[in-house]
């Protein structure tokens, strides 16, 4: 008599545990997909740093819970439409690196983004109870028990599927995204960004421009109390950089390029009766 009136309680035990399981695995398989969005929707670094850093990034991501993702998703991978996002890559100059930064980010109306908040913020909750403190919540050596975490079980897979399908629709267009990045960074407009310093339209970020990258390295083995003759720095530039010539910025000539760039000094000295323009980079470059 006890183990038949045993047998429905161990099947509503039973089903209540496979549910649990399921509804675990599910969260897991959701902060695996949302790891990798936070570690990939922004790139940034320098092309010499760039691998180690993005292999940071995903080792900080992976030590991170559910609630430091999700609030670091929100307001970086999610805005709204207020918010400004790096769409472009955005130099920063370290002296003789040249560093950039991108971020690819899904943009909400102020409206849709305070109720993802939401969803998200409950997401975090329902995450923490299932883990922490089901068990506290529902009496599962009664039928009525079992009953009712059976039932919020059903209703808690539910809300989980509906976040990872959501997340998946968001990783898919990362992913499409990213390919369109990848292919960005094959061209040679990306190239002539990184390595000479000028934007797609053609303006020129001057501070880590390779044509000043060569005039630096020319002052080197030509500079006399530290000056340089132009003309001296125009032959050795063309010789061991043809590629860094003053038509490829905007220039006429070395001397704009000079003035342009505001890194150098340009003065005119007198040698021998003959006036030439000689130049130094200024403090504080």
């Amino acid at each position: 008599m006890t183990a038949m009136s045993d047998t429905p309680l161990q099947s509503l035990q039973d089903d209540v545990q496979r549910l649990l399981g399921r509804c675990l695995l599910r969260l897991q398989h959701y902060e695996r997909a949302i790891k990798a969005i936070v570690a990939h929707h922004a790139v940034s670094g320098s092309a010499e740093t760039l691998v180690a850093d993005r292999d940071a990034r995903i080792a900080d991501t992976a030590r991170k819970t559910l609630g430091l993702l999700v609030g670091e998703l929100l307001g970086s991978g999610i805005v709204t439409n207020g918010t400004e996002s790096p769409a472009e890559p955005i130099p920063a100059s370290t002296g003789t690196t040249f560093s950039f930064r991108m971020g690819i980010a899904l943009n909400l109306t102020d409206t849709e983004f305070a109720q993802l908040t939401s969803d998200l913020k409950d997401l975090v909750v329902l995450r923490n109870t299932l883990v922490h403190h089901f068990i506290e919540q529902h009496d599962l050596g009664t039928l009525d028990g079992c009953h009712d975490a059976r039932n919020a079980l059903v209703d808690a897979q539910t809300r989980i599927d509906h976040h990872l399908r959501q997340l998946n629709e968001w990783g898919n267009d990362l992913g499409r995204l990213q390919q369109q990045a990848a292919e960005y960074f094959r061209s040679d407009e990306f190239r002539n960004f990184i390595v000479n310093g000028i934007y797609p339209d053609g303006t020129v970020y001057w501070p880590d421009a390779g044509i000043v990258r060569a005039l630096k390295q020319a002052a080197g083995g030509l500079a006399v109390e530290g000056w340089v003759p132009v003309k001296e720095a125009d032959k050795w530039v063309t010789e061991h950089y043809p590629d860094q010539l003053p038509g490829a910025y905007g220039c006429r000539s070395w001397r704009q390029v000079l003035h342009e760039s505001r890194i150098f000094e340009l003065r005119y000295f007198e040698t021998d009766g003959l006036r030439s323009a000689w130049y130094r980079e200024r403090q504080g470059h």
